[in-house]
């Protein structure tokens, strides 16, 4: 009974950790960036990848292609990938507070971790990847009024 309640209290501490991870945008007005500010989209990877990693890279790279070809062509949205292992990548990581394989979206102060939703879905449901992708960008493109 006691590792049942154990197990029960763990699970719900592990539930309430991810339901409450603040997700970097704020709220209300302040969601939306002053007009000309970029959105940098930053996949951060080590030199040993396996296919899901590779995967998470081509899903996200390909879904800002697509959903923001002429923000990409303007450069107010761009993707980079950098491995972290290298050592002309380690002073973004470092800026990006980036230890590991992570999915950033970064827009002034606004810091966006995609990470799990793109090692859930790049390779069995790169559709909703992209959906979240542009779920987390599109607020940040909207200009102040």
């Amino acid at each position: 009974m006691k590792k049942i309640i154990l197990g029960s209290l763990v699970l719900v501490s592990v539930i309430a950790f991810f339901s409450f991870r603040i997700t970097g945008i704020p709220v209300g007005n302040e969601t939306s960036v002053k007009p000309g500010d970029k959105v940098e989209v930053f996949y951060f990877h080590l030199t040993r990848r396996c296919v899901t990693c590779q995967a998470v890279e081509n899903e996200s790279r390909k879904a800002i292609e697509a959903l923001y070809p002429e923000q990409v062509k303007k450069g107010n949205v761009s993707f980079t990938s950098l491995n972290i292992e290298l050592e002309g990548s380690k002073a973004v990581a470092e800026r990006c507070k980036v230890t590991g394989q992570t999915l950033l979206v970064l827009s002034g102060d606004v810091r966006v971790d995609l990470t799990d939703k793109g090692f859930m879905y790049a390779t069995t449901s790169p559709d909703k990847l992209k959906a979240e992708i542009k779920k987390t960008i599109d607020p940040l493109l909207i200009p102040v009024k």
